[in-house]
């Protein structure tokens, strides 16, 4: 068993996207413009545990759950291809469980809470959901609940859940932007569902649908929100720039939908998370330095992705 087949189990690359959810998260609860000097960011890096943790033992347990179809479609993955065991996986995988939420416990119990229910999210989809129509909104309350997450330690609990003052004031920023990010995910999974062979044109164009659905959720949040009357032309402008990135890979899908081509948007799509959680962080923040952090993550997401798959 090779170090390099536990780091394909856990489609390493993509851990990056859920360490940038919890930055954004963590930012629109705490990282304010008038944010105070004394910004606990021991917090932000443990939560950043937590969730990677978790992010890594859900595609854990996607390779467990999938081993027999995998054997088909895909034998070169670790469990079908008999390098990674599945005892051994499933140890992997629960270690990976207990680590996430012993350092959410170490934050708080309202982050224990939200880690806890993004652990039951993923299992859901991961065991049950994945290949019905459910499974789409559970990938995407995976999403969802992560960015939650990053939220957890300063959220406004009170104002999350007063449902009769929402439609009044309008949605609070982190469940804003926890929303689009919901649709946005909905749509790469229904993109992605058939990226094992040929897709059909129709779920991709549905899928494309819905990705711009959240997208839209998102510039309409960066552009209308009234905390962001003030946001800077350059973040709008950085935000038409990734949408038209993903876009031109979901049509070059369309157009032609093998394999190769669908894969290699849905990795455009997922990477492009990192980007969309580093511009809106930016901007709700005016803090370009911490953006341009936070989009640092690319590069290693880049880098073992070149050695790494990340679909």
């Amino acid at each position: 068993m090779s170090i390099r087949a536990y780091f394909q189990l856990m489609r390493f690359p993509a851990v990056f996207t859920a360490l940038s959810d919890i930055a954004l998260g963590f930012s629109l609860t705490r990282l304010g413009a008038e944010s105070a000097p004394n910004v606990p960011w021991w917090q932000l890096a443990v939560l950043a545990l937590t969730s990677g943790c978790l992010y890594l033992a859900g595609m854990v347990f996607n390779d467990v759950f999938d081993r027999e179809i995998d054997a088909v479609e895909r034998p070169q993955r670790p469990i079908p291809s008999g390098r990674v065991s599945v005892a051994a996986a499933v140890r992997f995988g629960s270690v990976l469980i207990g680590i996430g939420l012993a350092a959410a416990a170490v934050v708080g119990l309202s982050s224990l809470a939200v880690a806890v229910a993004l652990t039951l999210c993923i299992f859901l989809y991961d065991a049950i959901l994945k290949k019905s129509i459910l499974g789409p909104l559970a990938m995407g309350g995976c999403r969802f609940s992560n960015v939650l997450l990053g939220g957890s330690a300063h959220a406004d609990w009170s104002r999350l859940t007063d449902f009769a003052a929402m439609k009044t004031d309008g949605l609070p920023p982190l469940l804003w932007v926890a929303g689009g990010l919901f649709i946005y995910i909905v749509g790469v999974t229904l993109f992605a569902r058939e990226e094992a062979g040929e897709s059909r044109r129709g779920p991709l164009f549905g899928g494309l649908l819905v990705v711009d659905l959240g997208l839209l959720a998102l510039l309409a949040w960066l552009a209308f929100a009234p905390e962001n009357s003030g946001v800077q032309s350059s973040f709008l402008l950085a935000f038409g720039v990734i949408m038209f990135t993903v876009n031109r890979r979901l049509a070059d899908a369309l157009a032609t939908p093998s394999p190769a081509k669908v894969q290699l948007a849905v990795r455009v799509m997922l990477l492009s998370i990192i980007m969309i959680d580093a511009v809106l962080l930016s901007a709700w923040t005016g803090n370009v330095t911490l953006g341009l952090v936070v989009a640092g993550l690319l590069v290693p997401a880049l880098t073992v992705g070149r050695w790494i798959y990340v679909t």
